[in-house]
């Protein structure tokens, strides 16, 4: 059973940001900061008080309101070694096998490279929940813009290792668009066809398609599944490695 409280809010056009409270200590973190008032907001909606600001990547769409959420709250800034372009306000920062404790819980972290070269994901193992920031997403992932293809596959396996039961918070409301790519390359698997049609319903009802798991993500997500058969069938490249398979996806998905 989950310890902390887990609170997703929107943010802009398509991000969301989301805090973890632990309601024993009060101790309240937000994985990234695109927007300072609606971080603030969030917070004195739930009545809690930010004690930590976890930074994922550089992109202004998750740092923007860092600052200004800094000096209002006072919070300790956790974010990636700087491998790209500097963050300003960081207080601490982690790289691939790194951690640090939250309200008595290890947070690891977790390198992968690829929509950046500084994107890290911030692993909760005794709650099961990830925050992939713009690496995974609900049946998508993150485009490379930083990195390459063969950057972003090895990336994406060291999610793929995660328990299936692993909760996967990602940074954007995208899974509309990603479902429509997905059944494109995998238009024969019925659980993405289920999967597909309820989020049409839910995003339908202005719910929203994160968090997902990552055996759900690994059931349907093509980004994933370059090993899976009917896939390669699909592309013609049933004799080609994985990584290939993974390049060919990621090309289709970025002219789809």
């Amino acid at each position: 059973m989950a310890r902390f409280e887990y609170h997703l809010f929107p943010y802009l056009s398509d991000n969301y940001g989301v805090l973890i409270h632990d309601p024993d200590s009060g101790a309240t973190a937000a994985v990234d900061c695109g927007e300072a008032g609606a971080l603030l907001g969030a917070l004195e909606q739930k009545g809690w008080k930010l004690t930590e600001l976890w930074i994922t990547h550089h992109h202004p769409d998750h740092t923007d309101g860092l600052m200004e959420v800094k000096q209002a709250t006072g919070c300790l800034v956790r974010g990636p070694e700087l491998k790209s372009k500097p963050i300003a306000g960081l207080d601490e920062t982690y790289w691939d096998g790194g951690s640090f404790t939250f309200a008595g819980e290890r947070i690891g972290v977790i390198a992968t490279p690829g929509h950046t070269t500084d994107m890290i994901n911030f692993h909760l193992a005794g709650e099961a929940t990830v925050f992939t920031g713009d690496t995974l997403f609900t049946l998508g992932c993150g485009r490379i813009f930083e990195g390459d293809p063969a950057m972003m596959w090895q990336s994406l396996q060291k999610l793929m290792a995660l328990p299936a039961e692993t909760v996967v918070y990602s940074s954007h409301e995208y899974t509309l668009a990603n479902a429509k790519f997905a059944l494109s390359v995998d238009p024969e698997n019925a659980t993405l066809k289920a999967r597909a049609g309820k989020f049409e319903a839910m995003r339908a009802e202005g719910r929203p398609t994160v968090p997902s798991t990552m055996a759900e993500e690994l059931a349907t997500n093509p980004f994933l599944r370059a090993s899976d058969p009917a896939i390669r069938v699909h592309l013609g490249m049933e004799a080609a490695d994985d990584g290939a398979v993974f390049a060919e996806i990621r090309r289709r998905k970025d002219h789809f």
